[in-house]
């Protein structure tokens, strides 16, 4: 905040109110009231919230609580809000919101413009990059909230072939694989997306279907489970009855992509060199292309943070910085095969908190 000339950041979305207060609450849910975090540059942290919950954020580390009776929407906040900001310490007079890449600001926009109206001498910028200049990397105990929901993830993929057969169905599958992960102890899965096709499937976002699953088929599975907060985001693929010669070359390849991945994965390198390692073994195998624009990204408390891999983004990798190696090649007309693993930058490289895939896509039936 320093180095930004920023004299407070207000934070509004639920990661970042959760990773500046430890309020955690499905509450999120309901999008009829603001909640307000205020970290300044010296001092305690303050949040202006409604008064339903100011009994949770007094039982936070928040130094000062303030409330208001909402909802209230003619001033849901904006004036207590506005009397809060004018008094903090005053250098710049400059405050940070989320107005940056991947932030948001969660008011609506005509109260932000009153607020910014009622604060003569404080003006109002981007105070996003000091924000993920913080969470991109993770600490000691974030670090460990990840490598456990990934194992707890990786041991449920290890354990669906067993409970997949012929005639389950795309929903089916994720239903089984949720109720496993629970069972193992995930807090929650709030996205899963089980996408499949014969020979390979043509996108990898918008799942599940009551599809039924059957002889060639191959299933992807992409996972984002939490635990405490923290996410885990990886994917997996199974073929149902033998895998044609083209698929299996292109899950090797694709596999072979994600180990070059995890080899270039360590401090120094950048997260476009991360991009060029795994290109160049897809570019090799003949990929004819892919449309999700990078081959990675960061992962915390959300499924996607930033840095991305991807050309130009030029990030420094350094350790604590927790990415995903998310290789992906079209090999044929509208079939692809995506892989995905979750690596922590170390001091000499990385350390994969999945369990590695299969170098051979598991079979079912076969």
């Amino acid at each position: 905040m320093v180095a930004d000339d920023l004299d407070a950041i207000v934070v509004t979305s639920p990661p970042n109110v959760r990773y500046f207060s430890g309020f955690a609450s499905q509450f999120w849910e309901s999008p009829t009231r603001p909640w307000f975090v205020i970290i300044p540059r010296s001092g305690g942290a303050l949040a202006v919230v409604p008064d339903i919950g100011a009994p949770a954020f007094e039982a936070t580390w928040i130094d000062k609580v303030r409330s208001w009776p909402a909802p209230r929407p003619d001033d849901d906040g904006v004036s207590l809000m506005a009397d809060t900001l004018l008094g903090l310490p005053r250098t710049s007079g400059r405050i940070g919101w989320e107005m940056g890449s991947e932030t948001i600001i969660r008011m609506p926009i005509k109260d932000f413009d009153t607020l910014r109206s009622q604060v003569p001498g404080l003006e109002f910028v981007d105070g996003s990059p000091a924000i993920w200049s913080l969470r991109m990397v993770k600490s000691a105990l974030e670090i460990g909230h990840l490598r456990h929901i990934c194992q707890l993830a990786s041991h449920a993929f290890e354990a669906l072939p067993g409970q997949l057969q012929f005639g389950d169905s795309e929903l089916t599958a994720a239903r089984k694989l949720s109720a496993e992960l629970i069972e193992r102890g995930a807090d929650s899965i709030p996205f899963i997306a089980a996408c499949s096709g014969p020979g390979g499937y043509d996108q990898i976002i918008v799942g599940s279907r009551e599809r039924p699953l059957d002889n060639g088929d191959i299933l992807f599975m992409d996972l984002g489970a939490l635990y405490d907060g923290y996410s885990c985001d990886f994917d997996r693929n199974f073929a149902f009855g033998p895998l044609s010669n083209e698929a299996a070359q292109a899950h090797d390849a694709v596999w072979q992509a994600t180990e070059a991945g995890i080899n270039a994965a360590r401090p120094g390198a950048t997260t476009t060199d991360l991009f060029k390692a795994m290109a160049s073994v897809l570019e090799a195998s003949g990929s004819k292309g892919l449309n999700v624009g990078r081959l990675g990204h960061g992962l915390g408390i959300q499924l996607t943070e930033p840095p991305s891999n991807r050309l130009g983004d030029d990030t420094p990798l350094v350790p604590g910085m927790v990415m995903t190696i998310e290789p992906g090649m079209e090999y044929a007309s509208g079939k692809m095969i995506v892989h995905e693993e979750n690596v922590v930058i170390t001091e000499d490289g990385c350390e994969l908190l999945t369990r590695r895939a299969p170098r051979e896509m598991p079979v079912i039936g076969g």
